[in-house]
């Protein structure tokens, strides 16, 4: 076992100043508690009591090119140096939108912001002034960030779930006020039949469909083949405007993104995480007809820290490392990641663990389940998360950072050694948990 005592009066201290002791909900859940971390460089983490972790957590995804990447780092340090914020427009705000252009197929205009939370409010404002139509459709185990209008059906038991053709709008947290339920028609994912039925009785109504084109906060659940054309094709016959939240596909399958990797291409998209490297920006791209709305101030859309010169100039040192490397860097990404999940479903058979493993490029998700796929949130039910959070513990004793709800993500920090060394922890983990269950049945 680790020692955490430093952490963990840091922490007791934190709980006097900070509420819960942390800044994020997400941070909360870790154990043995939430753990300060003190230096992160490339695939590797340390935290306040000198430990070093092997981090497939890469902060929830940004670090795409692993920590305190030197361009990165190099960049914004330049940028800062000139100014902090100028409120203003800058040279290096043009060049990223240019960039976001040249790489993205439905950014014909872009605007910035701060968070993904922030962007995805500013293209459904968009969808609704466009179209004159009040709701939108989310799907079922979906996340787009924390703010009212989407927290609903996130994460609900099977119990609030109700019907999984019309399933409940449930409440993501309390909070919420009475009423902010009603603009929003939540679907199952990946029911084509479903959805098509759904607009097509309710077109006149419905803005805008938001979806994470890939699943990947619950699941990490593909599309099936054909469902995304289907939607696209959907929408274009009912007037009804496309959302792709790619905040964490953005720039991770692919400098097009989902859009390109699919080859699926939506009127609005938002993107964020990976773009900088771990520094705070997010974008909304889209349509012409769609972001001229925001030209014209039709549509209100602001915020004083827009932009700002380090996040921008860290943006641009990000993507313009991706597009040197690209395709050479995708595929490494995708490799490891392959090679790795590839190793922790042979561990756990050979431990007789159940595990199903959903990829899409360099980012994955485990569950613990005896089902042979999932294909919606309602499978994701289906997940053992004690074990797998148990899992977890026997892996950060060994020195691997992980996720807690069973994503992974691979950088490009990491090398063969460390997939390697992660695999040999894994293997160890999971012999750790058969024990743990013999020797529970034989107590039983």
């Amino acid at each position: 076992m680790k020692d955490h005592q430093k952490s963990r009066e840091l922490f007791e201290r934190a709980k006097q100043s900070l509420a819960g002791g942390v800044s994020s909900q997400f941070r909360a859940s870790e154990r043995p508690h939430p753990l300060f971390y003190v230096r992160a460089q490339g695939s590797r983490i340390w935290d306040a009591d000198g430990n070093e972790y092997l981090d497939f957590t890469l902060a929830q995804g940004p670090m795409i090119l692993g920590h305190s990447h030197p361009a990165v780092i190099g960049a914004a340090c330049g940028a800062l140096a000139e100014g902090q914020l100028f409120a203003g427009q800058h040279l290096a705000e043009l060049e990223l939108a240019e960039s976001l252009k040249r790489s993205i197929p439905c950014a014909e205009l872009v605007r910035f912001s701060l968070s993904g939370s922030e962007a995805v409010q500013a293209a459904l404002r968009l969808a609704r002034a466009f179209t004159g139509r009040p709701k939108f459709v989310k799907f079922e185990g979906h996340y787009h960030g924390w703010f009212n209008e989407v927290s609903f059906s996130v994460t609900p038991t099977a119990a609030e779930a109700g019907d999984n053709c019309q399933p409940h709008t449930v409440p993501w947290t309390q909070g919420i006020g009475p009423g902010d339920d009603q603009n929003v028609i939540v679907l199952p994912w990946n029911n084509l039949k479903v959805l098509q039925e759904v607009l097509s009785r309710r077109a006149t109504e419905i803005a805008a469909v938001i979806c994470e084109p890939v699943m990947c906060n619950n699941g990490c659940i593909p599309p099936e083949p054909g469902y995304l054309e289907g939607l696209r094709e959907t929408c274009n016959r009912h007037e009804i405007i496309l959302i792709f939240d790619e905040i964490i596909t953005g720039f991770r399958l692919g400098l097009s993104g989902a859009q390109g990797y699919y080859k699926v291409i939506p009127d609005l998209a938002v993107f964020g995480k990976a773009m900088a490297n771990g520094f705070p920006i997010s974008a909304i791209v889209g349509r012409q007809k769609l972001m001229e709305l925001f030209a014209t101030g039709q549509v209100i859309h602001a915020g004083t820290l827009n932009a700002q010169n380090g996040s921008v100039a860290a943006a641009l040192a990000t993507i313009r490392e991706l597009e040197v490397q690209s395709p050479e860097i995708y595929n490494r990404l995708t490799a490891m990641a392959q090679t790795l999940w590839s190793s922790l479903t042979k561990s756990a058979s050979k431990w007789g663990q159940s595990v199903v493993v959903q990829a899409v490029g360099p980012v994955f998700h485990l569950g613990f389940t005896p089902a042979g796929t999932i294909k919606d949130y309602r499978g994701t039910l289906t997940c053992n998360n004690e074990k797998y959070r148990a899992f977890c513990d026997a892996m950060h004793d060994r020195g691997v950072r992980l996720i807690g709800r069973g994503l992974w993500y691979v950088s490009a920090a990491h090398t063969s050694e460390d997939i390697e060394i992660c695999a040999k922890m894994a293997d160890a983990a999971f012999e750790t948990l058969t024990e743990a269950s013999l020797e529970l049945k034989r107590l039983e």
